[in-house]
């Protein structure tokens, strides 16, 4: 028997690998059964490129849990160790074998060889208190050899017996990381972290019932339970995908999301970084949730996080899906990310990829792109406005809908409205309503005219509209109730009041005394007598902004008050009737009725006062 020390720096190596390498417990299961991935590989590597006459047979590897020993075992049949491997990337830290390897093998078709920091394997120790290898080489006459280690710097190695090449891990599992014993919970993390691994992994048996015929001849079958997807969507080729396939695949990632995705983007780069996946897109609720764990991050098959701030642009995180590089900079651990310029280059990437996806669906086939444009406006929204370059792409494929549910791009609906608007505004008035019910007097008013109106009830819409203003020259969005039609789209004629100055004033005076003045302020207008006699307005500056607080959830300047304009229609016939009015008692109430009147239309009237108006309603109909 030789006995040897670990080669390391300080006695304390294993506490800081336990306490701070690893943020969580879990990982260790990943490490291991990547190591012995990795050591697949190689042996599939050197019957390729080193000419070696190997047998490969089966290499499935093995997970097993043992409750009665307090064991837990990942087993290979790879390349192997002999004592002097082991003693070189086993007892010393932080040499990679695989980075040895690679160099070795430079040219060759080794991107799957996971192996980084040398680390990987020490991370057992923070499940195990103590930790077998038991190895052979693949090398002809190779003798087998036993290491073992009780998480202290001392260790020994002799020879063993061991009938088939490969490497046997053992952990005595820790009596307080006993839930490590449960098989159900090893399933579940290997589901986790090695899924999509490109060696088959078996974990325990499961029941087969899909030879069964008939109820009575059914018997329960046992067949090794397979816990990965070897040949993942994203490592494959487009052009040998069908639909159908990127479906079930998004199944297979979400099983219990039962909406399937509107459509999907293919991720596959080769300069200058390596890149792969695929980006689903799915139907976002209008009040969205942003969900930050719906895309994952993989390491040439390997699961690192689901926590992706930095890499994808947080416009995306809306996105579900997969996306594989070896090219990320991760911690030492493989745990989390670290902050790169590579980071960055990747981010953007990945943004002008989907953007060029998205314009290229646009022309090549439009009206397919405006049945999904419901379902990926927020998602094309929020791009444009947290990411410069996005919006310069979008720009030419956003679109807007009109409330007769017809779709322009930015430049169409430009010219659209020119030509309906030949009127004296120094700007152009984009016109649009949040609700079509409730402002449907305002959207009557601005169509009887000849005028379009946009549809933007959009959880997000209120933030564009303002990103637009900046962007389009000359342009203003107003929505139909911010004022009288004549007022927002300045018209050559104008109407002649029917009313006298000192009509106006008595009207003006007569309304002031029936209004709460901190809240409504009376305007007199020479309207079309088409018009309602009264109706209610809001500064569109003052109601966009409060409209952006109540959506970001904070409460400032804005929201601190509401005000209104009353305006009345000087040129309505109730009007005159209300200023010829000499019983005091029947013209107040006359007023009360048309600003309740104009308070319900906007779902203002309500409770006590909702009440009176029916009341009142009902006596003077008397």
């Amino acid at each position: 028997m030789q006995t040897g020390k670990i080669n390391v720096q300080t006695e304390n190596i294993f506490p800081i690998i336990k306490k701070f390498l690893y943020s969580d417990h879990d990982i260790f299961l990943r490490e291991l059964v990547s190591n012995a991935v990795d050591a697949t590989q190689k042996l599939k590597t050197l019957t390729t490129y080193g000419n070696l006459p190997i047998e490969l047979g089966d290499l499935t590897i093995q997970v097993q849990v043992n409750k009665e020993d307090k064991t837990l075992r990942v087993i290979d049949r790879g390349i192997g160790m002999t004592e002097d491997e082991v003693v070189k990337y086993i007892t010393q830290i932080a040499f990679s074998s695989a980075e040895e390897f690679l160099d070795k093998y430079k040219g060759t078709d080794s991107a799957n060889i996971i192996g980084h920091f040398g680390l990987g394997f020490y991370s057992s120790f923070m499940v195990a208190k103590e930790v077998e290898i038991i190895t052979k080489s693949h090398i002809e006459g190779a003798q087998a050899v036993r290491w073992v280690c009780d998480g202290s710097p001392e260790y020994t190695i002799d020879p063993c017996e061991k009938e088939d090449r490969g490497t046997e891990i053992i952990l005595h599992i820790a009596e307080e990381e006993e839930s490590f014993l449960d098989e159900f919970k090893i399933i579940e993390l290997l589901n986790k972290y090695c899924r999509f691994l490109p060696i088959p992994i078996q974990c325990g048996m499961e029941k087969d019932y899909s030879n069964q015929e008939g109820e009575e001849d059914s018997k329960e079958i046992e067949k090794p339970r397979i816990i990965n997807n070897t040949n993942p969507i994203w490592k494959q080729a487009p052009v040998n995908l069908t639909q159908e396939n990127y479906t079930q695949f998004y199944r297979e990632l979400y099983p219990m999301t039962f909406e399937e995705p509107l459509f999907q983007i293919h991720l596959n780069v080769d300069y200058p970084f390596n890149l792969t996946g695929v980006l689903y897109f799915p139907k976002v609720k209008n009040q969205f949730e942003i969900q930050k764990n719906k895309v994952q991050l993989y390491c040439n098959q390997v699961f690192i996080t689901d926590q992706l701030e930095g890499v994808i642009p947080e416009f995306m995180m809306l996105l579900h899906g997969v996306i594989d590089s070896p090219d990320i900079p991760l911690n030492v651990s493989r745990s989390y990310l670290q902050s790169d310029a590579q980071v960055k280059k990747i981010s953007s990437h990945i943004t002008k990829k989907v953007a060029d996806k998205l314009e290229e669906m646009f022309k090549n086939d439009r009206e397919d792109f405006e049945k999904k444009w419901d379902d990926i406006k927020i998602f094309i929204q929020y791009g444009s406005i947290s990411d410069e370059k996005f919006y310069d792409k979008a720009k030419n494929f956003f679109l807007f809908k009109n409330i007769d549910g017809k779709y322009f791009t930015i430049d169409e609906y430009k010219t659209h409205i020119e030509t309906l608007q030949k009127d004296k505004n120094e700007q152009l008035i984009y016109l649009y309503t949040s609700d079509v019910e409730t402002q449907h007097v305002y959207i009557n008013s601005a169509k009887e005219r000849g005028y379009d109106i946009l549809l933007m009830d959009g959880f997000l819409d209120t933030h564009f509209i303002n990103l637009l203003e900046q962007k389009l020259e000359k342009s203003r969005f107003t929505r139909v109730d911010a004022d009288v039609i004549d007022k927002l789209i300045q018209k050559e004629e104008t109407l002649v009041s029917k009313l006298s100055e000192t009509e106006t004033t008595k009207l003006k005076e007569a309304y002031d005394q029936m209004v709460e003045k901190e809240k409504f302020s009376v305007v007199i207008e020479s309207l079309s007598d088409t018009d309602l006699p009264v109706l209610i307005t809001r500064n569109e500056f003052m109601r966009r902004y409060m409209d952006m607080e109540r959506i970001s959830g904070q409460k400032g300047i804005y929201g601190q008050f509401e005000h209104y304009n009353l305006v009345v229609n000087g040129n309505h016939e109730i009007s005159q009737r209300i200023i010829n009015e000499e019983n005091e008692e029947k013209q107040k109430q006359l007023i009360q009725q048309m600003i309740d009147l104009a308070l319900l239309s906007q779902n203002m009237l309500t409770g006590e006062k909702l009440s009176q108006f029916v009341t009142r309603s009902i006596q003077m109909i008397n």
